[in-house]
């Protein structure tokens, strides 16, 4: 389907064309969440936030980038208020445990993604617990480059960044990474 039909059949509240959208981008826009989050719970629930928030505001895109764009620009957004919610409430708990004592998200030892081989499911939890360790913005460019494949032009209209800068952040990730996983033998 043309972006252009399909913008105009979504802002016509159109339920294929909705539908359309949700089967072709379902995945991509989950895998972006679920890098992030390293929570596939969360990372559902914030997939949906996304396409009922693109339903809601479809009427409202001006068209300055592409809709695939314009919807992973909203995932990375929706993923990173709920690592803020997150931290948020571990700060919030930690000061004041009496408010919220069943609050406590369990943290998972290692995060193993849904689409890792299992011979490769070491590997993958110990670059996880790597990537998540990173800044944010270079979490966010090394995981929409080198996890989900996406091309530097496409990332910085999704972060509204330069090239420069999406390559930048992208070679501190590769260099922040490799020194985190010296320790981890089989890198």
């Amino acid at each position: 389907m043309e972006e252009e039909g399909l913008i105009e059949q979504l802002r016509e509240r159109n339920e294929s064309a909705y539908r359309y959208l949700v089967d072709t981008y379902r995945s991509g826009v989950f895998n972006t969440i679920l890098n992030m989050l390293q929570d596939e719970d969360e990372a559902d629930d914030c997939a949906q936030e996304v396409f009922i928030q693109v339903y809601h505001s479809i009427a409202k895109f001006r068209q300055d980038s592409s809709l695939p764009t314009w919807l992973y620009r909203i995932a990375v957004r929706k993923a990173l208020d709920k690592l803020r919610q997150r931290k948020n409430r571990a700060r919030l708990q930690s000061l004041i445990p009496w408010w919220m004592p069943n609050e406590e998200r369990p943290q998972q030892a290692d995060f193993n993604h849904p689409g890792v081989a299992l011979e490769h499911k070491e590997k993958a939890a110990a670059l996880f617990k790597a990537i998540d360790q990173l800044p944010t913005n270079q979490k966010i460019a090394f995981n929409l480059i080198k996890v989900q494949g996406m091309k530097y032009e496409e990332v910085c209209e999704i972060m509204q960044q330069s090239t420069k800068a999406i390559e930048s952040l992208v070679m501190r990730a590769k260099k922040n990474l490799q020194q985190k996983l010296v320790q981890h033998q089989d890198f």
